[in-house]
Protein backbone atom coordinates (compact mmCIF):
# COMPACT_ATOMS: atom_id res chain seq x y z
CA UNK A 1 0.00 0.00 0.00
CA UNK A 2 1.31 3.39 -1.23
CA UNK A 3 0.15 6.79 0.87
CA UNK A 4 0.95 9.30 -0.70
CA UNK A 5 2.46 12.94 1.17
CA UNK A 6 1.91 11.06 4.65
CA UNK A 7 3.99 12.32 7.55
CA UNK A 8 6.36 10.08 9.67
CA UNK A 9 8.82 11.00 12.30
CA UNK A 10 12.11 8.66 12.54
CA UNK A 11 14.39 8.84 15.60
CA UNK A 12 18.46 8.77 14.85
CA UNK A 13 20.62 7.39 17.28
CA UNK A 14 24.36 6.67 17.25
CA UNK A 15 27.46 5.92 20.26
CA UNK A 16 30.17 4.11 17.87
CA UNK A 17 32.17 5.74 15.53
CA UNK A 18 31.62 9.68 14.73
CA UNK A 19 28.14 9.76 16.07
CA UNK A 20 28.01 13.06 14.33
CA UNK A 21 28.97 11.55 10.52
CA UNK A 22 26.69 8.67 10.83
CA UNK A 23 23.70 10.99 11.74
CA UNK A 24 24.20 13.23 8.63
CA UNK A 25 24.66 10.18 6.83
CA UNK A 26 21.73 8.97 7.82
CA UNK A 27 19.52 11.73 6.76
CA UNK A 28 21.20 12.35 3.52
CA UNK A 29 20.30 8.67 2.98
CA UNK A 30 16.95 9.09 3.95
CA UNK A 31 16.76 12.34 1.23
CA UNK A 32 18.05 10.42 -1.47
CA UNK A 33 15.84 7.37 -1.12
CA UNK A 34 12.71 7.49 -3.46
CA UNK A 35 9.93 8.42 -2.23
CA UNK A 36 11.00 10.05 1.41
CA UNK A 37 11.35 13.55 1.44
CA UNK A 38 13.23 15.21 4.68
CA UNK A 39 10.97 17.95 6.12
CA UNK A 40 12.40 19.21 9.30
CA UNK A 41 14.87 18.00 11.85
CA UNK A 42 15.71 18.04 15.30
CA UNK A 43 19.21 19.65 16.84
CA UNK A 44 21.68 16.95 17.95
CA UNK A 45 21.33 15.71 21.62
CA UNK A 46 24.14 13.76 23.46
CA UNK A 47 21.84 11.29 25.95
CA UNK A 48 22.73 8.72 28.36
CA UNK A 49 21.90 4.75 27.78
CA UNK A 50 19.45 3.40 28.78
CA UNK A 51 18.73 -0.31 29.24
CA UNK A 52 22.55 -1.18 28.96
CA UNK A 53 24.18 1.50 30.43
CA UNK A 54 27.60 0.41 30.53
CA UNK A 55 28.47 2.17 27.17
CA UNK A 56 29.21 5.21 25.36
CA UNK A 57 26.35 8.26 25.44
CA UNK A 58 24.86 8.52 21.81
CA UNK A 59 23.55 11.47 19.89
CA UNK A 60 20.00 11.13 18.61
CA UNK A 61 17.57 13.35 16.84
CA UNK A 62 14.60 13.58 15.13
CA UNK A 63 13.25 13.92 11.71
CA UNK A 64 9.89 14.46 10.39
CA UNK A 65 9.44 12.78 6.85
CA UNK A 66 7.05 12.89 4.12
CA UNK A 67 6.75 9.67 2.55
CA UNK A 68 4.76 7.69 0.06
CA UNK A 69 6.29 4.60 1.16
CA UNK A 70 4.08 2.12 2.72
CA UNK A 71 5.04 1.66 6.92
CA UNK A 72 6.14 -1.77 5.96
CA UNK A 73 8.54 -0.28 3.12
CA UNK A 74 9.89 2.94 4.95
CA UNK A 75 11.21 0.46 7.89
CA UNK A 76 12.95 -1.46 5.39
CA UNK A 77 14.52 1.39 3.79
CA UNK A 78 15.92 2.09 7.71
CA UNK A 79 17.43 -1.02 8.52
CA UNK A 80 18.98 -1.14 5.25
CA UNK A 81 20.18 2.34 5.97
CA UNK A 82 21.37 0.98 9.05
CA UNK A 83 22.75 -2.40 7.59
CA UNK A 84 25.14 0.33 5.24
CA UNK A 85 26.45 1.94 8.38
CA UNK A 86 27.43 -1.20 9.65
CA UNK A 87 24.71 -1.61 11.92
CA UNK A 88 24.92 -5.20 13.26
CA UNK A 89 22.45 -6.38 16.01
CA UNK A 90 23.99 -8.42 18.82
CA UNK A 91 23.17 -7.10 22.25
CA UNK A 92 19.47 -5.64 22.52
CA UNK A 93 19.71 -1.92 24.30
CA UNK A 94 23.50 -2.55 23.09
CA UNK A 95 26.22 -0.07 21.51
CA UNK A 96 25.69 0.76 17.79
CA UNK A 97 26.67 2.46 14.57
CA UNK A 98 23.25 3.67 14.03
CA UNK A 99 19.78 3.18 15.21
CA UNK A 100 16.95 4.51 12.63
CA UNK A 101 13.29 3.52 15.11
CA UNK A 102 10.26 4.36 12.24
CA UNK A 103 8.41 6.27 15.42
CA UNK A 104 5.36 7.64 13.94
CA UNK A 105 3.62 6.92 10.84
CA UNK A 106 0.47 9.59 10.56
CA UNK A 107 -2.22 8.81 13.28
CA UNK A 108 -1.76 4.93 12.30
CA UNK A 109 -1.66 2.51 15.01
CA UNK A 110 0.54 -0.75 13.62
CA UNK A 111 0.79 -3.81 15.48
CA UNK A 112 2.46 -6.40 13.63
CA UNK A 113 4.72 -8.72 14.30
CA UNK A 114 7.39 -6.86 12.20
CA UNK A 115 6.54 -2.94 13.17
CA UNK A 116 5.20 -1.03 16.44
CA UNK A 117 3.72 2.36 15.55
CA UNK A 118 3.72 4.47 17.74
CA UNK A 119 7.05 2.91 18.91
CA UNK A 120 6.05 1.61 22.01
CA UNK A 121 8.55 2.95 24.13
CA UNK A 122 8.68 6.25 22.67
CA UNK A 123 6.42 8.14 25.49
CA UNK A 124 8.97 6.97 28.32
CA UNK A 125 12.05 8.15 26.43
CA UNK A 126 13.55 11.72 26.91
CA UNK A 127 16.18 10.88 24.18
CA UNK A 128 13.23 10.21 21.64
CA UNK A 129 10.25 13.40 22.91
CA UNK A 130 12.96 15.93 23.61
CA UNK A 131 14.12 16.42 20.06
CA UNK A 132 10.95 15.81 18.93
CA UNK A 133 9.29 18.17 20.73
CA UNK A 134 11.96 20.15 19.12
CA UNK A 135 9.94 19.96 15.54
CA UNK A 136 6.53 19.08 16.34
CA UNK A 137 5.48 19.85 20.42
CA UNK A 138 1.82 20.01 20.05
CA UNK A 139 1.84 16.66 18.20
CA UNK A 140 -0.39 14.07 19.59
CA UNK A 141 0.57 10.69 20.32
CA UNK A 142 -1.75 8.15 18.44
CA UNK A 143 -3.49 6.06 20.83
CA UNK A 144 -2.22 8.51 23.83
CA UNK A 145 -4.35 11.56 23.81
CA UNK A 146 -1.22 13.84 24.93
CA UNK A 147 0.80 15.72 22.85
CA UNK A 148 5.10 15.51 22.49
CA UNK A 149 5.51 18.78 24.93
CA UNK A 150 3.16 16.85 27.64
CA UNK A 151 4.90 13.67 27.75
CA UNK A 152 8.10 15.52 28.25
CA UNK A 153 7.07 17.13 30.78
CA UNK A 154 5.72 13.79 32.56
CA UNK A 155 9.23 11.95 31.47
CA UNK A 156 11.48 15.04 32.12
CA UNK A 157 14.69 15.79 30.31
CA UNK A 158 17.34 14.14 32.57
CA UNK A 159 20.26 12.38 30.61
CA UNK A 160 19.59 14.72 27.37
CA UNK A 161 21.93 17.30 26.66
CA UNK A 162 21.95 19.70 23.51
CA UNK A 163 24.80 18.79 21.90
CA UNK A 164 27.51 21.47 21.15
CA UNK A 165 30.46 20.28 19.60
CA UNK A 166 33.60 21.92 20.72
CA UNK A 167 36.88 22.51 18.29
CA UNK A 168 37.45 18.57 19.26
CA UNK A 169 33.45 17.70 18.39
CA UNK A 170 33.45 16.23 21.83
CA UNK A 171 31.57 19.16 23.96
CA UNK A 172 27.65 19.17 25.23
CA UNK A 173 25.61 21.62 27.28
CA UNK A 174 22.51 20.74 29.56
CA UNK A 175 19.21 21.50 28.03
CA UNK A 176 17.02 24.19 29.70
CA UNK A 177 14.10 22.50 31.29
Amino acid sequence: MTRRGQTAYVGLGANLGNREAALRGALAALADAPGVRVLRVSPLYETDPVGVTDQPPFLNQVAELETDLAPDDLLALLLAIERRFGRRRRIRWGPRTLDLDLLLYGDAQIATERLHVPHPRMTERAFVLVPLADIAPDLVIPGTGRCVREWVGLVGTKGVRRWKPSASGTASAPIES
